[in-house]
């Protein structure tokens, strides 16, 4: 079969490796389809995952992986092959998948080690598109976003970045009965698609922290901090830009007991405003990945699929793949990019 791997910074090989084989307890998956992740692309550029030592013969990649099973090992129960599954990166006991593992999902075969249903797949409906069904990792680590900010129906919420984890927070707090949702980005063209998908109003967010602030403050109403300083109304900042600016922005426009729930993963050392958060007693909230949220999406995205559709911008052949890396780690106007297999 052929696989995808990162042998060196921008550079990526897709080659002939073995079938895998399935233990007793295992199963095969033929891939349908895979998303390629911003960690992905980070893995490309700088040609290795961060803080693991380098992987002979380079390092699999992949992680947002659906399909059909195609082989199913004695002892495993509750699978059959012509199953559509979707497979949960995190369980696989030699490692993540596509994310230090030795094991990647952008490869036409998927070996699931110890598989248990309900904790390493999931078995989904056949007849929504795989791309879309692959989008059930990201829409994870968006919900697990959410969660952390505890966001109630009447509550004002910004969320700063509007790629796909950014989308999916969007659609899960209008799916929760959230009031009223701004989304910020420097990209118009994400803007764009913010609002079709049903965002409440969009936020230029390149201006200085005190425009962001002077817009949240038209949209979301004037409240005050600790000192009794004008800020935003607004209750919720999920921040997953990861970005200083959009940090700051949060820390400038922040009334009294704001709660910000970041996903955003800098890629440099983040400068924080103590004296500013302190006035504000910002209740600041980390969120990672999707402790318990993986499967808790499968069945709400089947239902919504349609409204999650629109941010997968691009559907591409494996065969292809180095262009969907490409798009990604180029100006291009790519939100979501799709490897789809035959």
């Amino acid at each position: 079969m052929k696989a995808a791997f990162v042998t060196g910074p921008n550079t990526l090989e897709i080659r002939e490796v073995p079938d895998p084989v399935p233990g007793d307890r295992d199963i095969v998956v033929k891939m349908r389809a895979c998303g390629i992740c911003g960690s992905d692309t980070s893995y490309y550029v700088m040609g290795a995952l961060p803080g693991y030592p380098a992987m002979p013969g380079g390092l699999p990649i992949g992680h947002e992986p659906t399909g059909v099973v195609s082989a199913v090992g004695k002892d495993v129960t509750g699978l059959a092959e012509g199953d559509a599954v979707f497979i949960n990166p995190m369980a696989a006991p030699s490692g993540v998948i596509g994310n230090g593992g030795r094991l990647g999902a952008l490869a036409e075969y998927l070996l699931v080690e110890d598989c248990e249903v309900g904790v390493s797949v999931k078995k989904i409906r056949d007849d929504i598109p795989f791309e879309v069904t692959a989008l059930n990792e990201p829409m994870a680590v968006a919900l697990h976003a959410v969660n952390r900010g505890e966001p109630m129906p009447t509550d004002k919420v910004v969320i700063f970045g509007a790629g796909p984890i950014g989308l999916g927070a969007l659609i899960w707090l209008k799916l929760r009965g959230v009031d009223h949702v701004v989304v910020a980005d420097v990209q118009q063209d994400r803007l764009d698609l913010a609002k079709r998908m049903g965002a409440d109003a969009v936020l230029d967010s390149s201006g200085s922290p005190e425009e962001v602030t002077a817009r949240l403050m038209e949209l979301h109403g004037s409240a005050a901090n600790g000192i009794g300083l004008p800020r935003a109304g607004t209750d919720l900042y999920i921040d997953v830009a990861g970005a200083q600016a959009s940090f700051d922005a949060i820390v400038a426009s922040a009334k009294t007991r704001a709660r910000v729930s970041t996903a955003g993963v800098y890629k440099h050392a983040l400068s924080l405003d103590m004296s500013m958060a302190l006035m504000a007693e910002l209740d600041l909230r980390w969120a990672m990945g999707y402790p318990t949220e993986i499967f808790d999406v499968t069945d709400q995205l089947a239902e919504h699929w349609e409204q999650f559709a629109p941010m997968i911008s691009h559907r591409i052949p494996f065969a292809d793949l180095q262009k969907g890396f490409d798009l990604l780690t180029t100006p291009s106007g790519a939100v979501k990019v799709s490897i789809l297999f035959d």
